[in-house]
């Protein structure tokens, strides 16, 4: 029995994947530069059932940035007459 899972193991690879081909890689080549360009939040599963997509939490957290920033106290001086 152990001879016939390691033969259906053994037929899943596809002939065209030649791995003897693959010399020279370099593992987390581009993680770096990924990493800078890439802002990655996981939304809790509550929150994540409101916002059907990355633009919908965008303009949600576009809105929010407004109504902060109307809320701030008026930080300059006004002159009295």
């Amino acid at each position: 029995m152990n001879k016939e899972v390691e033969n259906e193991m053994e037929d899943e690879l596809r002939p065209e994947y030649d791995f003897a081909q693959m010399q020279g890689g370099v593992r987390g080549k581009y993680v770096e530069r990924y990493g800078t360009k890439t802002n990655l939040v996981l939304l809790d599963p509550d929150v994540a059932q409101a916002f059907p997509n990355g633009e919908a939490v965008n303009e949600a957290l576009r809105l929010l940035m407004h109504i902060a920033q109307r809320q701030q106290p008026n930080t300059t001086v006004q002159q009295t007459e």
